[in-house]
């Protein structure tokens, strides 16, 4: 009789365990609790960039192309230094316009400096990351060469921009517009 009446608890407990499993974690768009404080204090009221930010449409062709991925976050190695270094989306609305900026945080000893690449007015952007290779830009006039993993901001099906680390600076290419 004990057996019989812990079978449903088992079989619930079961199913609810799948079920969170399959889902997308929450985690996924944590930020370490000191780089939250850092950009918390310098971009006060931003928020990074969550799938529910998304429409459907984008949502569905990060999803296919990033998995569960966050996508206002990813980790990289853009310096080449292998210290801990995240590219973020950050939203912020300003005189009723909501507005995207294009952060690099990049753990220097024990501060994270941030540096704000771009920003963009059109569409919710998301981040990736791409492999070291050679890039072309989307006239074929210009071309970058990176050594180290280069960051892809970009607003589907309206623009596409790489950024890389080379030779001390950052540069700029436009992958589409």
């Amino acid at each position: 009789m004990k057996f019989i009446s812990i079978c449903p608890v088992i079989l619930c407990l079961f199913f609810l365990v799948s079920v969170a499993g399959a889902s997308p974690q929450d985690g996924t768009c944590d930020l370490p609790p000191d780089l939250q404080q850092r950009v918390d204090a310098k971009y006060p009221g931003s928020k990074l960039v969550r799938l529910s930010n998304l429409d459907e449409h984008d949502r569905d062709l990060f999803q296919k192309e990033h998995g569960n991925a966050c996508p206002g976050v990813v980790e990289i190695d853009f310096y080449g230094d292998g210290k801990p270094t995240l590219a973020l989306v950050l939203l912020s609305r300003v005189a009723d316009k909501e507005t995207a900026q294009l952060v690099v945080a990049h753990k220097v000893s024990a501060n994270w400096r941030t540096t704000l690449l771009d920003s963009a007015n059109s569409s919710v952007p998301v981040v990736w990351s791409e492999d070291p290779g050679v890039f072309h830009d989307v006239d074929g006039k210009k071309s970058v060469r990176a050594t180290k993993p280069v960051i892809v901001f970009c607003g589907y099906e309206a623009w596409a921009i790489l950024y890389a680390w080379t030779d001390g600076r950052v540069v700029k290419i436009w992958l589409s517009d």
